[in-house]
């Protein structure tokens, strides 16, 4: 995207005074709710859609108010229903999210009046395992390079030797690409072996690099097992290798704001400009511990790498415990043989059929305990599970020559005895 193209709205830039009216609101209905009032007056319909505002009212403060938990006849005032909308938010606080969005605020003013740019004092590379912050980053007037160090770890070998790039390579040429075929407008239809190579050769070179060409390296990453795999591989490889006078890490796991946070992707350039406030210098602790996770990777055992999660030594990186455990639940379960993704792809088709599309949507917003996939690792799961000799769900052969999320799946017989 360009730095001057307009920036959509974004469920993580918060009005607080569309909360405070929010809070008004709820309060309202669950005062009404308290109050047991039928409506006597009122048509089934409207009675109806009463019942059910109240209920909905009832179980947000249940869930979100310690107060209200068991006795939900304690009579109710307006900062217990600010409490409730702040934690739905993901702050612990009513006055945390007043400061937060103070603070967005103050962050959105500093790029607009065009300020210093906060990474300006030393020359710096940002390293990222995607391109989503590519833009988002020059957008919050950041000026630092930018390094894309991307490659799917949870898929495919990971066989640590001096054939390593090219391996990987070949598997990323050989599941991935195919999957464009039908698809030929999209920029990444046209990889060939070799462009794979190359790109993996060429982020590699970039890191080898870092630490002569620059002062400071920043590593951003969040918490699901794709970007956590590839932070043990960096930090693995600064275990080792001469690092950067300053190397830090900005590692999260949430990100206050109305829909599920999944990734820095989904944040607009001033939550990058507060996050580059939580950055942290990385430890010696964890440049060991992502070795340890790397080379754990790397043995043909999942044990070494369940041993890590559950050592003393994981709270080194806080967010890589889950997102271990949540790699190992790919893994054939032991009852019905299916990896989580699988299961839960069967167990959406089961409430019936759907586009791929639709799957992938539901499995990273709702289903999914720790969302990890893009949607080509995604596709590629899906071809996986064609290839066994009873189907566990079907797709007309008309659907095959459409895009993957246009694919309309429904489960099979088989399918259904699995789940």
């Amino acid at each position: 995207m360009p730095k001057s193209a307009p920036r959509v709205e974004t469920p993580f830039r918060i009005n607080l005074e569309q909360q405070k009216k929010r809070a008004k609101e709820l309060l309202q209905t669950f005062q009404s709710y308290q109050s047991a009032d039928q409506g006597a007056d009122q048509g089934v319909e409207d009675r109806t859609k009463k019942k059910l505002a109240e209920h909905t009212a009832l179980v947000r403060f249940k869930q979100h108010h310690p107060k209200f938990s068991s006795d939900t006849q304690t009579p109710a005032k307006l900062s217990d229903a600010q409490l409730v909308i702040a934690r739905e938010l993901g702050l612990p606080s009513w006055a945390r999210l007043k400061a937060h969005v103070a603070a967005m605020r103050q962050a959105s003013d500093s790029i607009k009046a065009q300020e210093s740019a906060p990474d300006a004092e030393t020359t710096t590379l940002h390293i990222r395992c995607g391109t989503d912050l590519s833009s988002t980053l020059p957008a919050g007037g950041f000026i630092g390079d930018f390094l894309e160090y991307s490659d799917p770890y949870g898929q495919g070998p990971i066989i640590q030797d001096d054939y390593f790039i090219k391996t990987r390579a070949k598997f990323l040429h050989e599941s991935y690409d195919s999957l464009f075929e039908n698809k030929p407008d999209d920029p990444r239809a046209d990889k060939t072996l070799d462009s794979s190579i190359a790109y993996l050769e060429n982020a590699d070179t970039r890191l080898k690099q870092a630490a002569l060409q620059y002062e400071r390296v920043v590593l951003w990453f969040e918490h699901d097992g794709y970007d956590q795999l590839i932070l043990a591989r960096l930090l693995a490889y600064f275990a080792e290798a001469p690092a950067p006078t300053i190397l830090e890490l900005v590692s999260i796991n949430h990100f206050p704001g109305s829909a599920r946070f999944i990734g820095m992707g989904q944040l607009p350039p001033e939550a990058i400009r507060l996050l580059w406030q939580q950055r942290r210098t990385v430890s010696r602790q964890q440049l060991l511990l992502g070795k340890q996770v790397w080379k754990a990777l790397g043995e043909a055992s999942p044990l070494p790498l369940f041993e890590i999660a559950k050592s003393h030594n994981i709270n080194h990186l806080p967010d890589m415990h889950d997102a271990l455990l949540r790699h190992l639940q790919e893994l054939p379960s032991t009852l019905n043989g299916l990896g989580l993704t699988e299961h839960i792809t069967l167990d959406l088709l089961s409430e019936g059929h759907k586009t791929a599309g639709q799957l992938f949507n539901q499995l990273m917003k709702v289903r999914d305990p720790l969302p990890w996939l893009g949607d080509i690792m995604y596709w590629f799961i899906l071809q996986s599970m064609m290839q066994a000799s009873s189907p566990v769900f079907e797709i007309a052969k008309g659907d095959l020559k459409k895009p993957w999320p246009e694919r309309l799946l429904t489960i099979t017989a088989t399918g259904t005895k699995i789940l």
